[in-house]
Order: structure tokens, then C-alpha cells, then sequence
């Protein structure tokens, strides 16, 4: 028995001092650390830290090792955290089979068990996204525009005589949710309150599941996203909604072909077109039509909350952008060329995102080989790694008075000879990185931005808003890389008369 136990001390001697000559000779270990320690087990209490005061921690290693890199404890792992306009445009610069973007978001948002492996090992929506919907957005933006103006009323439904209190992120998932459907399914699923309800839950079941799939090991991870998917529950509730139009739709292609006179332009179209040569399954369409959905909904929802939150905070800025918006409407019209011209809300819109951030970090990719940095850092094979987004945005050295919120600083950059286009809201750079950058900056920006600025035209034509109670703006929750709008905060909506609707 003495014999046994030993032998077991021994062994169990023998892998921890394997496991630390391994974390002592990692290259991992020559990166500096903050938020926690580095030592094994030690750095799991780093990770919870570091979760719950991430802003901060980003902050301090954006400051203290500027233009490298340090890292930071997650609960999955290490994260590596670069910054600095070299550092951005290497990571951009880097060919794929070097730091994946692709491997980075299947990893982040464990797609293989989430989504299935079908949806990571031929991701098609993203070409979709990117060449389909932006060449289409002048073409499909007076639908999204003609959903806002019935939807907005509805969810929304202030008087001209007293304000309404509006839980504003509610209100916004539901408003995007249904614009967005409208270019997504077309009518008149946009407009099914249950399918539109699954669509939202979609994006929070996905969280859920990616962040429950996570605590568990990868030899597990199959059968946790097959027996605990909140996500495959969500889907196949949502089928039902969309398997009468996918059959329509199916029986035209079958009788039709390639093209027919009334053919519909939208995202189901466009999926099924090239899922009859794939996984051409009622199953397989609408999973891909609920990933669409996630994205557009969770970051341009996200988006206006934040902006809003900023108008009702700031009702001065409301006027300025009245009088931009009203002549350029009644010259244009609701139209793409006609958001093109506002100006004022384009600036408005980047700066909102410049002082918010979609995350604290953006331009993740993964390492698939090592990797040696122009300052001689090596990024490990299989890690992950991510710009300062949030930090370099707030850097006084980047922008003036980068702690200030300034709605009009992008529109007077523009005034600037030469400065035309460089400082549009879609636009990225190496110190503007909300949306990333290079080849895989978000594919849906350009069609997001003009949905947005259609729904902020008309909130702020047709509403007066301000902040109830002391004043101030609801803050920022900060979690893990995450930034969320107040979920629960409120704006007061007051209805105005004009004759631009």
C-alpha cells in the first residue's frame, strides 16, 4: 500500500514538473502579463480579475508596453494583446496561414459546437455579406427605411403632449431586428413577432453556449454543444417560420431555375442560391439565415443604444443634425445617396463607436505556426491574439482630447482638404479599428451604417429625447473583452411634429 502511494507522489511529481519546465520554456512566458499572474492555477484567479475589471487592465498594458505586446487571463486561456500602428498593420498584414482571422473566430465563438461544423469549415453568408448585401444596399434600403417608419411608431409610440419612458436596448433589438429581417426573409415573416423574438434570442443563446462550451475540455466540447445547445433549440423553433417561404421559394428555383421575372433580392435568395449545390436542407438554410441575424442584430443594436444614449444625454446635438438632415432629405429623399451627404450623423455615429467600442479589442486572429513579430516577439502556435481597440481610441496622443465626447469631430476632419472620405464611419485605418481592418474588417459595415443612419434620421426628425432621473448617461458594463450598453437603461421620448417622415 506504502509502495502505491509512492508511486503515485512520484508520478504525480514527475507531471508537475513537466507541466512547469513546459510553462517555464513557453514562449508565452517571455510575454509580459497583466491583470494576474502568470504562474499555472494562479493565473485562473487572474482570469476572474481580469473579466471583471478588463477596461482597466487593457488600459495599463496598452500603456505600460506600447508598440508590443503583452498578454492577459481569460478563463479559456491566454489572450495577447498588441498595439501600436506597427503592431495593427502586421497583424493585418499577415497572411492567413500565418494568424487566421478565420481560426480566431471559430475558436472565440466555438462555431464547430455551436453552429455546427458545416457552418465553420464553409462560412459562404460571409461572402454573402460582402459582396452580395453592400452592392445591394441602394437597391434594398428603401425597404429597410419603409420597416423603420412603421416600426419605430410602434415600439415607440411617444405623443406630441407628455414624454415616454422607452427601455431603450429592447426597443432597438426589436426595431433592428425587424429592419433588418425585412432585406433578410422579406415580408411578411419580418413582421412575426415570435420569428423575430427567436432571431434575438439567437444572438444571446449563442453567447450562452459558446461561454458554457468554453469552461468545458475540448474532448468533451461535442457532446455539451450536441446535449446543451440553447442554440439548436432556438433554430429549430425558428424553422417552422421559415420553411413556408423556403418551400415557395424552393418550388420557383425548381420551376424557374437560376432566374424568374419577380425573383426576390434578399438574403434568403441569395443563401439558397448557393445552398442548393451544398446542404440544400430547410435545416441548413435557415441556420445560415439566424447567423446573418446575429450579427446584424447584436452589434447594430448595440450601436444605436449607445448613440442614443449620447442624444438624450447631449439634446443639444439634436438641432445641429435637423438642420443637416431636413434640406438634404427634401433634395434626396429617403435614399443611400441622401445618408452619403449627412455629414454631421456620420461623425456622430463614428465618434459614438470611437467612445464606446463594439469590444475592448478588435482584428482577433489565431496562430496557426509560430510567429515572430517585427520586435521579436514570438506568438506561439494555437495563440490568440487581438489589438487595443478601446485603449488606442481613448489615447490623447491618438485623438484630441480623446476622453471627451465630441459628436462633430470626424465631420470638421472632413471639411479638411483631402480628408473627404478618410474619416467616414465605415471607414478603417491603423488608429480607427472598431470595425477592424484590411481584408477582414466587418463585411456588413457599409449596409449596418446606412441602417443606422436611417433609423437615427428618423428618431431624431420625428423625437425629442432626454434622460429622466439625475441626468446621467447609463453606463458602460465591461465584461471579459465585452462592451455592453446599459441593458436596462431608459430615455424619455417626446413625439415632435415635421413633415419628413
Amino acid at each position: 500500500m506504502a509502495d502505491n502511494i509512492s508511486t503515485f507522489w512520484v508520478a504525480a511529481a514527475i507531471i508537475a514538473a513537466v507541466y512547469l519546465i513546459k510553462w517555464w520554456t513557453s514562449p508565452l512566458h517571455s510575454i509580459p502579463t497583466v491583470g494576474g499572474s502568470s504562474i499555472p492555477i494562479l493565473s485562473s484567479f487572474g482570469a476572474i480579475n481580469f473579466t471583471l475589471n478588463s477596461k482597466k487592465y487593457i488600459e495599463e498594458g496598452y500603456k505600460k508596453y506600447y508598440g508590443s505586446v503583452f498578454k492577459v487571463p481569460l478563463l479559456e486561456g491566454w489572450m495577447l494583446v498588441v498595439s501600436g500602428p506597427k503592431m495593427i498593420d502586421e497583424l493585418r498584414r499577415r497572411p492567413d496561414h500565418e494568424l487566421s482571422f478565420l481560426e480566431n473566430v471559430a475558436d472565440s465563438m466555438q462555431i464547430r459546437y455551436t453552429l455546427g461544423p458545416d457552418t465553420e469549415d464553409d462560412p459562404y453568408h460571409v461572402d454573402l455579406i460582402k459582396e452580395k448585401l453592400t452592392r445591394s444596399v441602394p437597391a434594398i434600403l428603401p425597404d429597410v427605411i419603409d420597416e423603420l417608419t412603421l416600426a419605430v411608431p410602434q415600439h415607440i409610440p411617444a405623443k406630441t403632449d407628455g414624454w415616454l419612458e422607452v427601455p431603450v436596448m429592447r426597443t432597438m433589438q426589436q426595431i433592428i431586428a425587424r429592419a433588418s429581417n425585412r432585406v433578410f426573409v422579406g415580408l411578411p415573416v419580418c413582421r412575426n413577432q415570435e420569428y423575430l423574438d427567436l432571431s434575438i434570442s439567437f444572438t444571446i443563446d449563442i453567447v450562452k453556449d459558446k461561454t458554457l462550451i468554453k469552461l468545458f475540455p475540448k474532448f468533451l466540447r461535442p457532446w455539451v454543444g450536441t446535449v446543451m445547445s440553447s442554440v439548436q433549440r432556438t433554430l429549430h423553433k425558428a424553422i417552422p417560420h421559415l420553411k413556408p417561404t423556403i418551400d415557395a421559394r424552393r418550388e420557383m428555383m425548381e420551376k424557374y431555375g437560376d432566374d424568374w421575372s419577380d425573383k426576390p433580392n434578399d438574403l434568403l435568395q441569395w443563401i439558397m442560391d448557393v445552398a442548393r449545390t451544398r446542404n440544400f436542407t430547410d435545416e441548413a438554410i435557415s441556420r445560415r439565415v439566424m447567423i446573418v441575424c446575429f450579427a446584424a442584430i447584436h452589434t447594430s443594436s448595440n450601436s444605436v443604444t449607445h448613440a442614443l444614449y449620447h442624444l438624450a444625454e447631449h439634446p443639444e446635438i439634436l438641432q445641429p443634425l435637423r438642420e443637416e438632415m431636413e434640406p438634404i432629405l427634401k433634395e434626396e429623399g429617403w435614399t443611400k445617396s441622401a445618408m452619403g451627404k449627412m455629414w454631421k450623423l456620420d461623425s456622430f455615429l463614428r465618434e459614438s463607436q470611437r467612445y464606446n467600442g463594439i469590444g475592448l479589442s478588435s482584428l482577433g486572429r489565431k496562430a496557426l505556426i509560430d510567429v515572430t513579430l517585427h520586435d521579436g516577439t514570438v506568438i506561439p502556435r494555437g495563440a490568440n491574439v487581438v489589438a487595443a481597440a478601446d485603449a488606442m481610441h481613448h489615447d490623447d496622443s491618438v485623438y484630441v482630447d480623446a476622453g471627451v465626447f465630441d459628436p462633430f469631430r470626424f465631420s470638421r476632419l472632413r471639411e479638411q482638404d483631402g480628408e473627404g472620405t478618410k474619416h467616414q464611419f465605415v471607414n478603417t485605418s491603423v488608429d480607427y479599428i472598431s470595425f477592424g481592418h484590411g481584408k477582414h474588417a466587418c463585411p456588413g459595415r457599409f449596409f449596418a451604417a446606412n441602417e443606422l443612419k436611417a433609423l437615427l434620421a428618423f428618431i431624431v426628425l420625428n423625437y425629442d429625447l432626454k434622460l429622466g432621473g439625475d441626468g446621467q448617461r447609463p453606463r458602460n458594463i465591461y465584461w471579459g473583452l465585452n462592451v455592453v450598453p446599459a441593458p436596462n437603461g431608459k430615455v424619455l421620448f417626446r413625439r415632435r411634429e415635421t413633415s419628413l417622415e
